[in-house]
């Protein structure tokens, strides 16, 4: 209750800092958002923000189709070699700056060459942009890439504004400037984020709200009781317990759409001194956890039977999915042969989880499993984005982790598996895998494709350097007075149209 009252308190204070604002929409989030720069940023609630403060080239349709946003249409050279991208011209970035072909030159060159950024694996291909007439870019390829395009509706495709990029550099993620429907007011860490509407969207009649406000609230708990008072209008990742009871109030609304991602337990088995012990070491203790853990058990006592089990990057309703490998049942006799084949009759690990109470309740159910094989797990609980620091930093054994999934498989598993992947806080490096996951990139024959990701997932389930657990089913709840949400796939949630009767 201590916690319900003083997330009231914070809620009720920015209502009236925002009072003068007519409509106002307040967005619950599970996690406070990492870096609001789009080349450093890696959340899946920074995603969230940043659909509504940064338009992309390519969006999504919510069948997985790929349209035009900044870009009005795109084509690609016989060879695949090079992308021509033709752009809008009534585009301009929230401080006045023009949107053309050189700011995307600029925005690309900067996610290749910022040495903090998350992009490079995405754009690996890319040799070269080159603004070949004010509103056309050319991308020049170094060998064909199937997934360019994928890539381009996400973080990789978000143009921030050359202008300021260049005066803030890395403080650009404290005071971000881009050319979506609302830019950014102010962010307390821990409490909220604000972006007002911007007037110069070229679309900006699609959108009715005159400020968003972005509440990370990590208790699912918490969360839902202040959508019920009236203090938030919707709330994303709602806890699948409290699906029934959303469903049968009539002043709220439900939305549910099954994910692209996967969460899972990412081990780190070369980041630094933590790697040097057996699990990080030895594949045959991974094996033992893997062993050790019942998925469907997980997914009817945590997710009331709404997710979906896993073992894979990909989900077994996907077309992606290895369907000769489906998910192990549980055998703890198996994975305590494999640790006396180790040379142990037991093992203390540390796994860190985010701090809200489903992936808290997640990671118990699993060190119930495992303390019968003889793996002995201790929970650390920790705030998402400082979790996120730590996996980078190498500062842990285990950590419970998803990905909230991609439209193009390469986006599930490349930036995870390769040596150089941008995403790959295990370290896991194999020559192998590597050139399978590079060679799936050059592909446009889906068969070819998939034959490559399945014989580089055989040696992913032999390596596991992360332990797939479930596919979640995105559950969103809001109040009846929001009209026009349509979900997606992807998680995100898009405001054109989206009202407040």
């Amino acid at each position: 209750m201590k916690t319900a009252k003083l997330s009231t308190v914070l809620l009720a204070s920015v209502a009236m800092t925002t009072s003068a604002f007519a409509a106002d929409l307040r967005i619950g989030l599970q996690e406070d958002p990492d870096a609001l720069d789009t080349d450093q940023a890696r959340t899946f609630v920074g995603r969230i923000v940043f659909e509504s403060l940064c338009d992309k080239l390519v969006n999504i349709t919510p069948a997985l189709e790929f349209v035009p946003e900044l870009a009005t249409a795109w084509a690609w050279s016989d060879d695949g070699l090079t992308l021509i991208m033709q752009l809008r011209d009534d585009v301009v970035f929230h401080d006045g700056t023009p949107f053309d072909a050189k700011a995307v030159v600029a925005n690309i060159d900067r996610s290749k060459t910022l040495a903090e950024s998350r992009r490079k694996s995405e754009l690996a291909s890319v040799e070269s942009a080159t603004a070949t007439g004010p509103h056309e870019v050319t991308f020049s390829l170094a060998s064909p890439d199937a997934t360019l395009i994928a890539q381009l509706s996400d973080r990789a495709g978000m143009m921030l504004s050359p202008t300021a990029a260049a005066e803030k550099g890395l403080e650009l993620a404290n005071d971000p400037v881009c050319s979506g429907p609302y830019k950014f007011v102010e962010r307390i860490q821990q409490d909220r984020i604000v972006l007002e509407k911007f007037a110069g969207h070229y679309n900006a009649d699609s959108y009715s709200f005159d400020r968003l406000i972005f509440l990370p609230i990590p208790d699912t708990t918490v969360r839902l009781a202040n959508l019920r008072s009236g203090d938030l209008d919707m709330l994303e990742r709602l806890a699948p317990s409290d699906a029934p009871a959303v469903r049968a109030d009539a002043n709220l609304a439900f939305a549910a759409e099954t994910s692209l991602g996967y969460q899972g337990i990412t081990i780190n088995v070369a980041n630094g001194a933590r790697s040097e012990g057996p699990l990080g070491q030895d594949k045959r203790v991974r094996q033992a956890l893997s062993l050790a853990i019942d998925r469907e058990v997980i997914n009817q006592v945590v997710f009331e039977g709404t997710y979906t089990a896993g073992n894979q990057p990909f989900a077994p309703t996907s077309p992606w999915y290895d369907q000769s490998n489906p998910v192990p049942p549980r055998d703890v006799d198996a994975a305590k042969a494999l640790l006396a084949e180790a040379g142990l009759d037991g093992i203390s690990i540390e796994v860190q989880a985010a701090n809200n109470p489903v992936q808290l309740q997640l990671m118990q159910v699993v060190q119930a499993m495992a303390a019968e094989a003889g793996i002995d797990i201790s929970i650390r609980a920790t705030e998402f984005a400082t979790l996120l620091q730590e996996q980078t930093a190498g500062n842990f054994d285990g950590s419970q982790v998803g990905w909230s999934g991609r439209t193009d498989p390469d986006g599930n598993i490349h930036a995870f598996m390769t040596c150089q992947g941008g995403l790959n806080d295990s370290k896991f490096c194999s020559a192998e895998v590597d050139a399978l996951l590079n060679e799936a990139r050059l592909s446009n024959d889906p068969a070819d494709r998939k034959a490559k990701y399945d014989a580089a997932n055989v040696i992913l389930r032999d390596e596991m350097p992360i332990i797939y657990l479930y596919h979640q089913t995105w559950l969103w709840a809001m109040s009846n007075k929001v009209q026009g949400f349509t979900a997606y796939p992807d998680g995100m949630i898009r405001l054109a149209g989206v009202t407040m009767q």
